[in-house]
C-alpha cells in the first residue's frame, strides 16, 4: 500500500510545455524567442542607462519609466532559462524549488509592475490636473518611498505562494501548460484541498492589481472630465497625447493578465492553446514593446538614445 502511495504522490519536479506536437521545430521556434528576449534586455538596458546618466531626464516621469523598464528587465530574466531551455536544449524537467522560486519572481515583479503603471497613471493625474503642485508633490523622496512600499507589497504578498505550494504532495503527471511556472496553475496539480491558496491567491490579485486597476480607471476619468473642460482643442489633443504611451503599457499588461486569470480559474481543457498563447503575450510582449513605445512617443528620451549612438 506505501508503494502505491509513493507512486501516486510526490514527483520531484513538473514537466514545462513549450508548443504541443512543434518538438522537431524548436530549434527554429526558439530564434523568435532569443531575438525577442535581446531587444528586450537590450531595449530596457539602454532606456535605463540614458536615464541614469542624462540629469536632464531625472524627473517624476522619467524615474517611473526606469521603475518600469527594471521591473520588464526583471521578468525577461526570470522567464528566460525555462523558456530557452525548452526550444533550445528540449529541457522541459524543473525541480519543485526551482519552479517555486520562479514563480515567486514573476508574481512578485508582476505585482510591482502593475503598482508601476499605477504611478504612471498618479503622476499624469497630477500634470495634467494639478500642474502648479507638481514639482512639490512628486519629489524624488516621496518617489522613494511609494516605489519600496509597491516593492515590500509585491514581495509581501507573493513570498507566501513558495510555502503554501510546499506543503503538498504533487500527483505524478505534473504536466504544466506554460514555458514557466505559476502559482494558480501549480497548485492544481496537488493532491490534497487547495482552497486556502485558491482564495489567497484571488485575494492578493484582487488587492494589489485589481485595486490597481480601479485607481487607474478613476486617474483617468479625472483626466479625461479635465482635459474636456479645456477650451482649445489643440491643448486638449496634447494633454492627450502625453498619455498615449501609459495606455499602451496598461493594454499591454492587464488584458493579457485578466485572460489569463479568467482562462486558469474557469477555463476547460479546449482553452489550454488560449492560455498559452497569453501566458506568451502576458510576459513577453510588455518587455518587449514599451521601451519602444516609449522611445517614439518621447521626444526628450529619443532625442538623448539618437545622441547616445551617434557620439
Amino acid at each position: 500500500m506505501s508503494a502505491i502511495n509513493d507512486t501516486k504522490f510526490n514527483s520531484a519536479v513538473f514537466l514545462l510545455t513549450g508548443i504541443p506536437g512543434q518538438e522537431n521545430i524548436y530549434l527554429w521556434i526558439s530564434i523568435p524567442f532569443c531575438i525577442m528576449y535581446i531587444i528586450s534586455i537590450v531595449g530596457n538596458s539602454v532606456i535605463l542607462f540614458i536615464i541614469k546618466t542624462d540629469e536632464s531626464l531625472h524627473e517624476p516621469m522619467y524615474i517611473f519609466l526606469s521603475m518600469l523598464a527594471m521591473t520588464d528587465l526583471g521578468l525577461s530574466l526570470s522567464t528566460m532559462p525555462t523558456i530557452l531551455g525548452i526550444y533550445l536544449f528540449n529541457s522541459r524537467e524543473i525541480s519543485l524549488d526551482a519552479c517555486f522560486a520562479q514563480l515567486f519572481f514573476i508574481h512578485s515583479l508582476a505585482k510591482f509592475e502593475s503598482s508601476v503603471l499605477l504611478l504612471m497613471a498618479f503622476d499624469r493625474f497630477i500634470a495634467i490636473c494639478n500642474p502648479l503642485r507638481y514639482a512639490s508633490i512628486l519629489t524624488p523622496p516621496r518617489i522613494a518611498k511609494m516605489g519600496l512600499v509597491f516593492v515590500l507589497r509585491g514581495a509581501g504578498t507573493s513570498f507566501p505562494y513558495p510555502f503554501l505550494l510546499k506543503r503538498f504532495r504533487y500527483c505524478r503527471v505534473n504536466v504544466l501548460s506554460h514555458s514557466y511556472c505559476l502559482h494558480q496553475e501549480v497548485m492544481k496539480f496537488a493532491c490534497l484541498d487547495i482552497t486556502v491558496n485558491s482564495i489567497y491567491g484571488l485575494s492578493t490579485l484582487l488587492l494589489t492589481m485589481g485595486l490597481d486597476l480601479l485607481l487607474i480607471f478613476l486617474s483617468y476619468v479625472m483626466i479625461l472630465k479635465t482635459v474636456l473642460s479645456i477650451a482649445s482643442h489643440t491643448e486638449c489633443l496634447r494633454a492627450l497625447n502625453t498619455c498615449v504611451s501609459h495606455l499602451c503599457a496598461i493594454l499591454l499588461f492587464y488584458v493579457p493578465d485578466i485572460g489569463l486569470a479568467v482562462t486558469h480559474r474557469f477555463g476547460n481543457s479546449s482553452s489550454h492553446l488560449l492560455q498559452m498563447v497569453l501566458g506568451y503575450f502576458y510576459l513577453l510582449v510588455p518587455p518587449l514593446i514599451n521601451p519602444i513605445v516609449y522611445s517614439v512617443k518621447s521626444k526628450q528620451l529619443r532625442e538623448r538614445i539618437i545622441m547616445a549612438f551617434v557620439k
